[in-house]
C-alpha cells in the first residue's frame, strides 16, 4: 500500500498483518482520486474518513492538501496505527478518533467538503450511512461523498446520488450535495 499523489506521494504504508481491515486497493484508490480530482480541489478542504482502517485514505487526503482530515475508526489497534503512521510521516492535519461511526454521525456538529466511507462489506445497514450524513447536514454545499460498498448495495434511489463506478470487486457510489433552491 502506498500514498498515490500529493506531498507524501510514493510513501509506503505498512500495516501489521493482524489488523481486521480490507484496505482499498491502490488501483481502486488511484481511480477514485482520478475521478475526484476533476470534481474537487482538495487543497484547504475538510474531509471525513469513516471506517478508516489503516488510514490509507486519510493519508491520501492529507497528502493532497486537505486542511483537516477526521479519521473515525472503532478498532483501537487501527487507531493506534493511524496515529503512529501520521506521526512518522509528519502529517499534522489528521485527527483520528476511536468512535462508533453511526454514533459519530449522529453527534458531530462539524461539516465537511469531502466524506469517504469504507464500511465492512458484511455491515447490514450500509445505506444508513448516507441517510445519516444528509439528515444531519454533514456535507457543505457542493460537497462530495463517496461510499465503498459490495455490489449488492444500491444507492441509486437516494437523494444526491450522482453515479456508481466499479473497479474489480470494489464499488464506489458518489454523492454530490447541492442545495435545492
Amino acid at each position: 500500500m502506498r500514498i498515490i499523489g500529493g506531498k507524501y506521494a510514493r510513501r509506503v504504508i505498512k500495516p501489521p498483518k493482524n489488523l481486521p481491515v480490507r484496505p482499498t486497493t491502490d488501483l481502486a484508490k488511484e481511480s477514485l482520486f482520478n475521478i475526484m480530482n476533476n470534481r474537487i480541489d482538495f487543497y484547504d478542504k475538510s474531509a471525513l474518513d469513516l471506517f478508516s482502517g489503516t488510514g490509507a485514505l486519510s493519508y491520501e487526503l492529507a497528502s493532497r492538501g486537505c486542511k483537516e482530515v477526521i479519521a473515525v475508526e472503532q478498532n483501537f489497534q487501527c487507531l493506534k496505527f493511524i496515529n503512529k503512521t501520521a506521526d512518522e510521516f509528519g502529517i499534522l492535519t489528521i485527527k483520528a478518533f476511536r468512535y462508533d461511526v453511526f454514533r459519530f454521525l449522529k453527534s458531530t456538529p462539524k461539516k465537511f467538503d469531502f466524506i469517504f466511507a469504507d464500511p465492512p462489506y458484511a455491515l447490514p445497514n450500509i445505506p444508513e450511512i448516507s441517510e445519516l450524513i444528509f439528515a444531519n447536514h454533514l456535507l457543505n454545499e457542493n460537497g462530495w461523498m463517496v461510499i465503498e460498498h459490495p455490489k449488492e448495495v444500491d444507492f441509486s434511489d437516494q437523494e444526491y446520488f450522482f453515479e456508481r463506478r466499479k473497479y474489480g470487486q470494489v464499488n464506489f457510489s458518489f454523492f454530490n450535495f447541492q442545495k435545492n433552491e
